[in-house]
């Protein structure tokens, strides 16, 4: 890890934005008197969370804002960034670069980014005491403090010195709970205080209110017999219409597939219904055949004549020179045409109708030649011509007779099976409407019986609206109801009890609501005074732990990395003097120790608290000079302390990165090339 950049932007004498690169190793930044190299050191020192303006050389915030010059306006903010390299992981966060950003404004008011994420300046505080980096340590040695190490008093030793070991964190974490641990002890006490002026006011109420223990003892009694009473009823009638809905439930299905299947039937009856258009079928049968047997009749009676005709005609006709007799030809055929005739307007049968209409033309075909004079010898076979055809024309009426009676006879047998399957649905219908009706008749006595559990739980009502209360004041599961077992045996014993109860505490009047709700409020009040009370102890008691573990470990850390502390101090020491010895002892250490197996753990405490709180001093013999204090010391010497202990702290804690600004500038030129040899 180390300081890869510093932002600067309205800070100070940085009225635009500038970029200062740290590459690794030493960076040396100068310049002339006022160009705003110590206010680089200032904006480092305000971005790992000083919040003295004195500190930074100033009197306010506003201060460290640009404030403008004749050819620049001030500015309303500044800002600073320090960008850390963190690919090795130093810090404690998944980042590998860390940027700390701060801002103020000239209300005063400062913000605090770490990676852009806003924070509190104790998170920034905490942020940097983890890693050996901070405001009160030896990292930022600004400008006149070269001796700051010696000037130092001896608890600001302790402190600088905790801030390199990385002991910061423990001594902010301790200062936080030591303040817990005050206020926490402001708070016993106040509560406390309180205690002792509720208790009395409790104890008067609680005698006020004892002469009602009696009624509240028959209050209760009485409502757990109410409990047990109304909650057996109640429970009764649930449990009776739980049983009655299902039933309900079951009819209900039931009656509706017996609705469903009945409906299926009495459409199967109507569409049965419907079909009886054989009977209309066989009417119009048994019509067409009594006038084909009509017309059947009449063609075979015509036919007779015909050939009679024929016969007659052939016989007397001579030979073929013979002249024909014209009239009685005409006349013949003529009356064969008005008998025809007239049998096709009493004839519906369309076949029939095609077979006499062709006779006819067939005899107007004849008659034709007959009615001029000039009649051919070929007329006589022309007729009997004619007569074969009207006899195949009478075996095809024949034949359509025949197929007639065929059809009547298949749909006698289809209306058979007709009746049959009529009667047959009929029957089914009937018989699921007499189901449907059992089923109603079984529903309506549940119905009833679920009208009788109403009533019942009417008459509850009623009775639970007597004594003040609703079915809602029993509205639980029945598993959590727990009648008495003997109920129904011991039930008029159980309602005269009641009674009895609700007489005296009727006589006994009711209870005073206010004392009541005062006590129960005063009785409240204490009990959580009470409890806070011994919240705040147990606290207390915590909070000890927690701050004699945290001077444990610090102590422990403090004292473990002391020896090694002045053993590179006493070399640096030794370099920038040419001999001589120096070592640091905290103050009183070895008296201290003489109280560890004392068993008062409370003076243990103490001794703790004490011996933390205590500093450390320097001792010190220069080769050449003899001196009983550190006055003695010239500024330079001082100087020359201050760097052998800073370079002892920085070898065995190295922190992150090291500021000096001119640190060199009380030393002579000897002294400065061994501060540089030292440097390198």
């Amino acid at each position: 890890m180390f300081l890869k950049s510093l932002e600067l932007n309205g800070f100070k004498s940085f009225a635009q934005k500038i970029v200062l690169e740290f590459p690794p190793g030493i960076t040396a930044i100068v310049g002339p008197n006022g160009a705003g190299k110590s206010n680089v050191i200032d904006a480092i020192r305000w971005l790992l969370g000083e919040r003295e303006a004195k500190n930074l050389r100033g009197a306010k915030a506003e201060d460290l804002i640009f404030n403008g010059t004749p050819k620049k306006p001030r500015l309303s903010m500044a800002q600073a960034r320090l960008y850390f390299d963190n690919s090795s992981g130093f810090f404690p966060v998944d980042f590998k670069e860390v940027v700390i950003n701060r801002r103020v404004g000239r209300d005063s008011i400062s913000q605090y980014f770490i990676n852009k994420a806003e924070v509190r300046l104790k998170d920034v505080i905490n942020f940097f005491s983890r890693s050996r980096l901070g405001t009160k340590g030896l990292t930022i040695i600004n400008q006149g403090d070269s001796d700051l190490f010696v000037r130092a008093s001896a608890e600001e030793r302790r402190i600088m010195i905790e801030e390199v070991l990385g002991l910061r964190e423990y001594q902010i974490k301790k200062i936080e709970a030591e303040r817990k641990l005050k206020n926490t002890f402001f708070n016993l006490e106040k509560a406390r205080a309180m205690i002792e002026e509720v208790a009395p006011r409790l104890r008067t109420l609680k005698r006020q209110t004892n002469k009602w223990a009696k009624r509240v003892k028959l209050q209760e009694e009485l409502e757990q017999l109410e409990k047990n009473y109304f909650s057996y009823k109640l429970n009764g009638i649930r449990s009776s219409q739980a049983e009655i809905e299902p039933a309900l439930n079951s009819f209900d299905k039931q009656i509706d597939e017996k609705q469903k299947e009945l409906n299926i039937l009495e459409s199967k009856l109507k569409k049965i219904e419907s079909q009886p258009q054989e009977y209309q079928e066989i009417k119009k049968i048994k019509h067409k055949q009594q006038e084909l047997l009509l017309e059947r009749s009449q063609i075979q009676k015509e036919l007779g004549r015909l050939e009679a005709k024929l016969e007659f005609f052939a016989a007397d006709r001579g030979d073929t020179n013979n002249n024909f007799k014209n009239e009685d030809l005409f006349g013949f055929i003529n009356e064969a045409k008005q008998i025809l005739e007239e049998g096709l307007r009493q004839s519906n049968f369309e076949k029939l109708k095609s077979i006499i209409k062709e006779l006819i033309d067939k005899i107007d075909n004849l008659l034709s030649p007959a009615k001029t004079e000039d009649f051919k010898p070929n007329a006589l076979s022309e007729l009997e011509k004619s007569r074969d055809d009207l006899l195949a024309k009478f075996d095809t009426a024949e034949k359509e007779l025949k197929k007639l009676e065929k059809e009547e006879t298949d749909i006698t047998v289809n209306l058979e099976e007709f009746n049959k399957n009529f009667q047959k649905t009929f029957e089914l219908t009937e018989s699921k409407r007499r189901e449907l009706r059992d089923l109603e008749e079984k529903k309506n006595r549940i119905l009833f019986e679920k009208e009788k559990l109403n009533l019942k739980f009417q008459d509850l009502e009623n009775q639970l609206r007597q004594i003040g209360k609703t079915v809602k004041d029993f509205n639980f599961e029945e598993s959590q109801a727990l009648p008495e077992p003997n109920i129904p045996d011991i039930e008029p014993d159980i309602e005269k009890r009641m009674f009895k109860l609700r007489t005296e505490l009727s006589a006994m009047g009711e209870i005073d609501e206010s004392l009541v709700k005062e006590t129960q409020e005063v009785e409240t009040h204490y009990n959580f005074l009470t409890s806070q009370s011994k919240d705040l102890d147990k606290a207390i008691i915590d909070l000890k732990n927690l701050i004699k573990k945290l001077n444990e470990k610090i102590h422990f850390e403090f004292n473990s990395s002391l020896h090694s502390i002045n053993e590179e101090f006493n070399k640096f020491f030794r370099l920038m003097f040419n001999g001589g010895q120096a070592k640091l002892r905290i103050k009183n250490y070895e008296l201290r120790i003489k109280n560890d197996n004392d068993n008062n753990s409370d003076n243990d405490n103490e001794f703790e608290e004490r011996q933390l709180k205590s500093g450390v001093e320097i001792n010190l013999s220069l080769p050449k000079k003899r001196i009983s204090s550190l006055e003695m010391l010239s500024g330079g010497e001082k100087s020359l302390v201050s760097i052998a202990a800073l370079f002892a702290l920085i070898s065995i804690s190295p922190p992150p990165f090291l500021v000096l600004d001119e640190i060199d500038a009380a030393l002579d030129e000897n002294n400065s090339k061994r501060f540089a040899n030292l440097i390198k």
